[in-house]
């Protein structure tokens, strides 16, 4: 696999990065898949900020490769994370769910490269007007919070591609190496891939969890909460709760009670499959198995090159 415009801004091997996903991405599978050739990226979503600093010191301590870490700009305490991610050089930070234009200028201040995460061409243009360094089109496909568009992948990307001038990374319903290839063919540079790297050995996520994701079929998940933020749950007693309020015309406010606190922590990483917040994308029906995270860039590496082959051997003459 040659080097393109991703590999050479993140200095890695494999364009392939490891989605940032709340209570799944610490520093095991941060360091497993940057050792493997991948970016990985720190999670900061779900981590106090002395625990995001204890995260970035011992994926330095596992890892002499590029890593990153990803934040959500509705971080409440997004100063102090900031300011640690600064203070311990990370080289490479994603945004994403704000405006980029507010921290981007600061954080190439300090050499960080900066990456935003986007739904739509009119976000992927603000963006790259706010100076950020590569974006991340994902399709309504993907697991966590979503874009409100419900644009898919397939669409999304080409569009993205024709309208940037800078590094795209494709995400939503990437896990296998002929993903990635489809993906690329449709002008990504790099695929960011999070479901795929729950269900790992390294992945911090319970092990209820991850039996959940190599168990669900087609259909077992479902974009929701949209006027909160939409995301992408796992059919369980807590969506079918969802579901049920929903029949009453709820207000945000009716609908921020039942969410409540923590319940993302509950369902993911301790294991609560009932009541808990289960957040995974639609690729979880071509999951079976739990396997240590340098294997799934392997194959997708292997899967990749003997797609292209086959490819190459094809011809609209029937």
């Amino acid at each position: 696999m040659s080097q393109n415009a991703i590999t050479k801004l993140f200095k890695i091997k494999y364009p392939i990065i490891q989605g940032g996903m709340i209570w799944a991405s610490g520093h095991q599978l941060v360091t497993a898949v940057s050792n493997a050739g991948g970016l990985g990226l720190i999670g900061a979503g779900s981590m106090y900020p002395n625990v995001l600093r204890e995260h970035i010191q011992k994926t330095k301590e596992g890892t002499d490769k590029p890593f990153g870490v990803n934040v959500p700009l509705l971080y409440t305490d997004l100063e102090e994370i900031l300011e640690i991610i600064i203070e311990e050089k990370v080289p490479i930070v994603f945004t994403s769910a704000g405006n980029p234009k507010t921290y981007t200028k600061r954080l190439k201040a300090a050499g960080i490269t900066v990456v935003h995460v986007v739904s739509s061409v009119k976000f992927a243009l603000k963006s790259q007007e706010a100076g950020v360094d590569a974006v991340v089109a994902e399709g309504f496909e993907a697991g966590g919070h979503n874009g409100r568009e419900e644009s898919t992948t397939l669409t999304l990307i080409p569009q993205v591609a024709q309208a940037i001038d800078i590094p795209l990374i494709a995400a939503g319903g990437i896990a296998t190496g002929r993903a990635m290839l489809a993906a690329m063919t449709l002008g990504a540079n790099a695929v960011q891939v999070g479901s795929r790297f729950v269900a790992t050995h390294e992945a911090s996520s319970h092990i209820n969890f991850k039996k959940a994701v190599i168990e669900a079929g087609e259909g077992a998940t479902h974009l929701t909460l949209k006027e909160l933020a939409p995301v992408r749950l796992m059919r369980n007693k807590f969506w079918n709760d969802v579901q049920e309020l929903y029949k009453k015309a709820p207000s945000v406010e009716d609908l921020k009670e039942l969410l409540g606190r923590a319940r993302a922590k509950k369902g993911m990483f301790e294991g609560d499959l009932i009541e808990g917040e289960l957040e995974i994308g639609q690729v979880a029906a071509q999951i079976n198995d739990i396997i240590p995270a340098a294997q799934v860039v392997e194959d997708m590496v292997t899967e990749f090159e003997e797609a292209r082959k086959k490819i190459s051997n094809l011809s609209l003459n029937v």
